[in-house]
């Protein structure tokens, strides 16, 4: 079961008595857990039916008896572990979970780790639980994931605001929602985030960014270019060399990726492949035009010849400042 549907049958009230919630990105676990916990119980009944446990200090005998304790004044009663990745010998929980308490909610964070679906455990929870695998996003999917979950606030985001954030954090969610509550807090609803309020809030700067010298370097402009990378070598805590030279290699695998496509004239089928913003499609076109499928090869190549050598793994004493400043010129000639 998806995220959107376990929250859409929370909301109605549809409750099942085991949750576990496991993987890579602890955004979504924690949403589903932290909405069970706020919602389910009246503030009335949390008192004495709503429990947070902690992986570390359990074992499995503590948590069946947490979670066969009937319910005081209540229909139900909510327990959550938390770093439940923590518990020694977790699948002996299959026992629990073969015949639970219909009156007790079970809820599992078992982050940055997975159950063995072959065993007794994942069997149980697929009858008589909910099992959720969070995963984490791929990068090219945040841009679209930032601009849904505004949408639920009634706000909008500018495709480049969405670009630079995405370009700055990564694909954190919570990182990201952090930094976008530093830009929502002065917004009207209805109104969008644009670069402007990005540079402002965040402290990204809207001309000197990744997603700006990308930019630069597939309309080959070389004054641009380097302005921005001076502004990185000058700024290079906010702007590490393997963060920009892994942004660098997506952009230039998606020229690649471009240059396979047989029918270019399909722009959906274009967008589709190249899994972008259609608002950024024309820039691709415009950097495929400039570096045909060998050079683009030839440069992945090279990037990640620069990436080992900034990790000192060819030797040599080069800054990471003159790294990218070889780099960058030889993109811009090849």
């Amino acid at each position: 079961m998806d995220y959107i549907q376990i929250i859409a049958d929370l909301k109605m009230k549809e409750y099942s008595p085991v949750y576990f919630l496991e993987g890579e990105e602890p955004y979504f676990m924690d949403r589903i857990s932290d909405f069970i916990l706020e919602n389910v119980l009246t503030e009335e009944e949390k008192g004495f039916n709503q429990t947070i446990l902690y992986g570390k200090d359990l074992s499995i005998d503590s948590i069946m008896t947490a979670a066969k304790r009937f319910p005081m004044m209540a229909d139900r009663q909510v327990v959550v572990i938390r770093e439940a990745q923590n518990i020694k010998n977790i699948e002996d929980l299959a026992i629990y979970v073969e015949n639970p308490m219909q009156s007790t909610i079970l809820v599992f964070n078992y982050k940055y780790k997975s159950i063995d679906k072959r065993k007794k455990l994942y069997k149980a929870l697929q009858k008589n639980g909910i099992y959720f695998e969070s995963k984490s996003l791929y990068d090219n999917k945040v841009p679209a994931w930032i601009s849904e979950y505004l949408k639920e606030k009634n706000l909008g985001i500018d495709p480049r605001a969405a670009q630079m954030i995405t370009d700055f954090v990564g694909s954190d969610l919570q990182r990201i929602v952090n930094e976008l509550e530093k830009v929502t807090i002065s917004l009207v609803p209805g109104t969008s985030i644009m670069p402007e309020d990005v540079e402002k809030n965040i402290g990204i700067s809207k001309d000197y960014n990744v997603f700006e010298l990308q930019k630069a370097l597939g309309n080959k402009d070389i004054l641009k270019s380097n302005r921005i990378i001076n502004y990185f070598i000058d700024n290079e805590k906010q702007n590490p060399l393997t963060l920009i030279i892994g942004n660098l290699v997506t952009f230039f695998r998606k020229i690649l990726i471009y240059h396979s496509i047989e029918n270019k004239n399909d722009r959906a089928l274009v967008v589709q492949k190249l899994g972008v913003n259609p608002f950024f499609i024309n820039d691709y076109i415009n950097a495929a035009s400039k570096y045909s499928l060998d050079k683009a090869i030839h440069i992945i190549s090279m990037m990640r010849e620069y990436d080992l050598r900034s990790k000192g793994a060819r030797g040599g004493s080069t800054g990471n400042g003159d790294l990218l400043r070889e780099l960058v010129y030889k993109i811009l000639h090849i």
